[in-house]
């Protein structure tokens, strides 16, 4: 490491105490807030949480209710209210900011965990956010070019290539096959690939994950991720093997498919 580092090796712990919420939320809600924090220069609130209670009941931890209203108006076509689902059994984690000049901070421990999903007044538009979204992701940028010199002349083998075929038929029995290498996927954006899957599983409920990796042409690994998340496994019966939605999400889909 550079020498001209001061604070090299050390860690704030100033704020290692403080509890903090971490959110998951949509990518529509996250590009917002993004573009709201690059065009303006003051720290301006983003949006607003409130918390509701049963008064009869406040020691009930299934009373409290967490929701979420969007500040600004420019949200454009973005649903401006949400619910906050929390949840408080998950791997105890920190948070750490790094900033100029590689300063590390421990920014506080995670107290509570929330999905973020839209109102049952909003879940038509965000549906149709998606599917716009889904439809955009799947256009091929790939076309085909016809070309003009069709004399083989840009196919033609050039002096200093390897492994060329040989015209002889008794050079071509000892050609040896070449192995073929793996193809490497590329991974998409996380939120567009959920809406790939969505999609997919619209068009049929049972998948399996070789069948899911054809289809979205995505790493194995990166799509197992997603499915522990969207989806539950069938180790036995009629559907062994595959995947298919959670209940609460094979809801969605069946109301977004109805429309």
């Amino acid at each position: 490491m550079d020498e001209d580092h001061s604070n090299d090796g050390f860690l704030e712990i100033g704020k290692a105490d403080r509890s903090v919420w971490l959110m998951k939320c949509p990518v529509v809600v996250a590009k917002s807030w993004k573009s709201q924090a690059a065009s303006s220069s003051d720290s301006q609130p983003v949006a607003k949480v409130v918390l509701s209670l049963d008064p009869l009941q406040p020691d009930d931890p299934s009373s409290l209710q967490f929701t979420m209203e969007m500040a600004g108006s420019e949200t454009g076509r973005i649903p401006k209210s949400y619910s906050l689902n929390m949840f408080k059994d998950f791997v105890p984690m920190c948070v750490f900011s790094e900033a100029s000049q590689d300063r590390l901070a421990m920014e506080g421990k995670v107290e509570h965990k929330f999905d973020m999903k839209p109102h049952e007044e909003n879940i038509e538009e965000y549906g149709r956010l998606c599917r716009e979204r889904t439809n955009k992701s799947m256009i091929k940028n790939r076309q085909i070019q016809v070309i003009d010199n069709d004399r083989g002349v840009h196919m033609r083998p050039m002096p200093g290539m390897v492994g060329l075929i040989s015209s002889n038929p008794k050079d071509k029995k000892k050609t040896t096959p070449v192995k073929q290498t793996e193809v490497k996927r590329t991974r998409r954006d996380r939120g567009e690939l959920e809406d790939i899957m969505f999609k997919l599983f619209e068009r049929q409920p049972n998948w399996a994950l070789k069948q899911l990796v054809q289809e979205t042409d995505q790493p194995a690994q990166f799509l197992k991720e997603i499915l522990n998340e969207l989806c539950v496994y069938n180790k036995r019966g009629t559907n062994q093997g595959t995947y298919e939605l959670k209940p609460e999400y094979k809801k969605s889909v069946e109301d977004t498919g109805a429309e």
